[in-house]
């Protein structure tokens, strides 16, 4: 708005101070309102999913299934509480009477996209310390597992690798040993197998086994199974191979989650600023044609100014 003041003659325009044009009241309102829906829908999802999940292999859906229904309902709980609050900021809104219609849709449809964003903004700071505790939690959990079964996941990779021939039936056993000796062949035991296990650990993380190492632990093999060394170092290469192929596997498939889960929030977070936006311009229409707000709303086109 501008004042035209000076005396006769001459014209001298003044600015006068405008108002912000944002009602971050109605925002705010919108966007509580569309994180506590999305926080109200993501808890049912999780209730339903769990449904559908079994530890029996005969029983619930298969996990491929489970995890499309989870990225859908994700999106569509998404988009539906971004809809709520985009329209609750539209209704709320006041009125403008200096503006013409495309201007006032562009102003409703903004603070659409701000509820969007103050509701991202809460969502992410829910998530993120939801996220806290559960990576606390489930770090003394497994540390209590851990410190409970002191199981090593390549365990059975050693047992594998350094397992013998069946004892044939009737075969005569060892004489009787006495404890001093048990214990001393349990140490002996235990040095030699967290000898391996740091030689395979080292040899995946290079990315190769070392000549050396690789005589080293056929050797090792050949005397505890009785192969012959050709045989053993087979066994050796084997191992090796199945434990770096199981490894790349597992970063792989670690790599592929984490894009497919960033594609669908991406792709989900600007489906929901659409929804946001749009329904705050039907909010805004309803609002200034007083239409009652209802289930069954009808979506008129604000009339042309």
């Amino acid at each position: 708005m501008v004042d035209v003041v000076g005396s006769p003659g001459s014209v001298r325009v003044a600015a006068t101070p405008v108002s912000s044009f944002v009602e971050w009241s109605a925002v705010l309102a919108g966007g509580a309102m569309a994180a506590a829906i999305s926080f109200v829908l993501l808890t049912f999802g999780s209730a339903i999913g769990l449904s559908f999940v079994s530890p029996w292999k005969e029983a619930g859906l298969s996990g491929k299934v489970v995890a499309g229904l989870a990225v859908f309902w994700m999106m569509a709980q998404q988009i539906g509480a971004a809809m709520a609050g985009g329209y609750i900021a539209g209704r709320m809104r006041s009125r403008w009477a200096d503006a013409n219609s495309d201007e006032v849709e562009f102003r409703d449809g903004l603070h659409g996209g701000l509820v969007w964003a103050v509701g991202v903004i809460i969502t992410a700071a829910f998530l993120l310390g939801a996220a806290g505790s559960a990576i606390k939690a489930g770090t003394e959990v497994a540390g209590r597992i851990a410190s409970t079964t002191n199981v090593d996941p390549l365990d059975y990779t050693i047992d594998t690798l350094l397992r013998g021939s069946p004892r044939p039936a009737g075969a005569a056993t060892p004489a009787n040993q006495s404890a001093a000796q048990i214990s001393a062949t349990t140490t002996a035991n235990t040095e030699l197998r967290g000898e391996l296990l740091r030689t395979f650990t080292r040899a995946v993380a290079d990315g190769t086994m070392a000549d050396s190492d690789r005589s080293y632990v056929a050797g090792i093999v050949a005397q505890r199974t009785g192969v012959p060394q050709q045989e053993a170092e087979r066994r050796v290469t084997e191992v090796y191979n199945n434990v770096t192929r199981t490894t790349k596997e597992t970063a792989d498939k670690a790599r592929r989650s984490g894009i497919l889960v960033g594609l669908v929030t991406a792709a989900s977070l600007l489906a929901s600023l659409g929804a946001a936006w749009w329904s705050a311009i039907q909010g805004g229409n309803h609002r200034d044609n007083s239409v009652p707000a209802r289930f069954n709303m009808p979506m008129n086109r604000r009339p042309m100014t």
